[in-house]
């Protein structure tokens, strides 16, 4: 784990820094989503999730789900493609666990993928992710001055 200007960041995640989502890779070939540590941060305190339900087809850059907060409404953009095996229905009842614990009970959704080796093109991860990740934040810095 790297602290990046205030902001945690796992090496050993793959990122759509673009969109705020992690990946994780599991074991049982299947992947793990969730908002990062900037992306729950950008939203501010986390009131309502909306989810695709379990067997939809998610497509890699359209919504997954609806993320509501006090700031913000919009999509929880899929950076994969697959399809639902498992929704986290800890934040229907308790949605601000993506605020409190993005890379651990606050993850979002457990996807099949259909293309695992496609859809890694084009995140990142390690060093490379650090790196744009520090980019990403001083960018939303300097648009508050």
């Amino acid at each position: 784990m790297v602290n990046v200007l205030g902001f945690e960041i796992p090496e050993d995640l793959y990122y759509d820094v673009k969109n705020h989502i992690w990946v994780k890779l599991l074991e049982d070939g299947t992947v793990k989503v969730g908002l990062d540590d900037v992306g729950q941060a950008l939203a501010k305190r986390i009131l309502f999730i909306r989810f695709k339900k379990e067997g939809a087809k998610v497509v890699k850059g359209k919504a997954l789900g609806v993320l509501e907060s006090a700031k913000w409404v919009g999509p929880i953009v899929s950076p994969i493609s697959g399809t639902i095996i498992k929704i986290n229905e800890q934040l229907k009842k308790k949605p601000s666990l993506v605020n409190d614990d993005p890379y651990g009970e606050g993850w979002i959704a457990i996807i099949k993928l259909a293309n695992l080796q496609e859809d890694l093109k084009d995140l990142v991860t390690g060093e490379e992710a650090v790196k744009l990740q520090e980019e990403e934040i001083k960018e939303k810095e300097a648009s508050k001055e």
